[in-house]
């Protein structure tokens, strides 16, 4: 059996995911009293870091009752004690001179300093922050950073929602002829996009949809333009195909800039909503999130539209090219509600039926903050997420554990849902040229 080991966590931990607590098995846990301060700057946001240094609060105010922080408590059965370990004695000869404990980090730095030198047990500290990791490695303090929250173990690894499989000649033959094509291979999820290659000839191909192992094949969703444009490559076939295809209520989809997912995700709604001939849903909602999501816009001027509107911007530049630059008709289906313009601060508590959402920059969105927008989604909502993992501003999330990748995850098992990565570049020339040179 491992030694037991004393784990000291950084303020970034709890405010990513207060259930950090339960994670670390029978080990014992010490809050440096600097972390219980830093915590309680933070209790009074109303978004999802407000809402985990809420949580924490509560369970840490629980455990109390069962003993003291000061003297240790133990956690559950099976875990270890959580203790509070106070920064008095600590002096800056403590440190060295190049850091200051008057700086928060630091001072938890010192902390857990200080807790190595008192216990013959490996102390580590935990930190989401990847220069206060840094800085504890250069003065001798073991540091990891929190793998709890991270659903692969990096992004080349993040299900892409296509495959290619090898068959035979006649099968793909067959598969144009529209007979019924049953695939085995396994590892394959359903809506999963399938790219059969001939095994004798590796130009013949064919792209199809995989249920189950007891369904046939699907074909490819093919027909006229979408609302004016269509797909440039496969991997924008297999979204299109997702996006007008009723029966999957969540789409997500992961590219860089200028692959097509957002326009692609517009264009789908924009013809499945306007278009009344076909239309499935009475409006399209179109949000992203503001940094940090539910951080209060109210005292920018005018609407909530034109308070949304910097961070929009993008949403406003597709739908207004898929207009044909016509700003008038957009602003009268804006005017309407058939397009609305949602802020994410303020859908908690809503329930929205009949929509078809897209949530852009999903990758910005922690694993609480999606599950709440998940979680409005009404009957016959569909809704669309799109983003880039390798772009993230959210200082609490990383490729690896951020909302959209969790989604795509979590999700590929179900019927309900389809996901695809989209890697090649169609904004035009000028920018691929750009992504692959500069």
């Amino acid at each position: 059996m491992s030694r037991k080991k004393i784990y000291i966590l950084d303020t970034s931990i709890y405010l990513t995911n207060a259930d950090c607590i339960y994670a670390f098995k029978n080990h014992d846990i010490q809050v440096p009293l600097k972390v219980f301060e830093e915590i309680d700057k933070h209790k009074k946001r109303q978004d999802a870091v407000g809402a985990q240094a809420r949580k924490i609060i509560r369970i840490w105010d629980e455990l109390r009752s069962a003993g003291s922080l000061d003297k240790g408590i133990r956690i559950r059965k099976g875990l270890g004690t959580v203790k509070s370990i106070s920064a008095a004695g600590i002096t800056p000869a403590d440190l060295p001179c190049d850091l200051d404990v008057k700086v928060p980090d630091h001072l938890i730095i010192a902390t857990a300093l200080k807790a190595q030198r008192e216990n013959d047990r490996k102390v580590i500290l935990v930190s989401r922050d990847i220069n206060m990791r840094v800085i504890a490695d250069a003065i001798g303090l073991t540091s990891e950073d929190f793998q709890n929250n991270q659903v692969v173990d990096n992004s080349e690894n993040i299900f892409t929602g296509y495959t290619t499989v090898l068959v035979d000649d006649q099968t793909i033959d067959r598969f144009y002829e529209r007979q019924d094509i049953y695939l085995d291979t396994p590892g394959l999820f359903s809506n999963q996009y399938v790219m059969m290659v001939s095994s004798a000839n590796e130009k013949k191909t064919a792209l199809g949809k995989f249920i189950t192992a007891s369904m046939p094949l699907r074909q490819l969703f093919k027909g006229r333009k979408i609302w004016g444009i269509k797909p440039r490559n496969k991997e924008q076939q297999f979204l299109m195909d997702a996006l007008m295809d009723p029966a999957i209520q969540i789409v997500t989809a992961i590219g860089k800039a200028g692959s097509g997912k957002t326009i692609c995700a517009i264009a789908a709604g924009l013809e499945q909503t306007i278009d009344e001939s076909k239309a499935e849903y009475t409006r399209i909602i179109v949000s992203r999130p503001v940094q940090p999501l539910g951080k209060d816009i109210g005292f920018l001027p005018g609407t909530m539209e034109e308070k949304m509107s910097p961070w929009l911007m993008p949403i406003q530049d597709n739908l207004q090219f898929l207009m044909g630059n016509d700003k008038i008709t957009l602003d009268i289906y804006l005017e309407k509600g058939i397009i609305e313009i949602e802020a994410l601060t303020y859908i908690r508590g809503r329930s929205i039926s009949n929509a078809f959402i897209i949530i852009d920059e999903a990758q910005n969105l922690t694993t609480h903050e999606l599950k709440t927008i998940i979680t409005r989604v009404g009957e016959g909502t569909k809704i669309v997420l799109t983003g880039d993992v390798e772009q993230i501003d959210n200082v609490y999330i990383d490729a690896t554990s951020n909302g959209l990748t969790h989604a795509v995850e979590k999700f590929k098992k179900f019927e309900l849902a389809a996901h695809v990565t989209l890697n090649k570049g169609e904004r035009s020339k000028v920018a691929t040229f750009a992504a692959q040179n500069l």
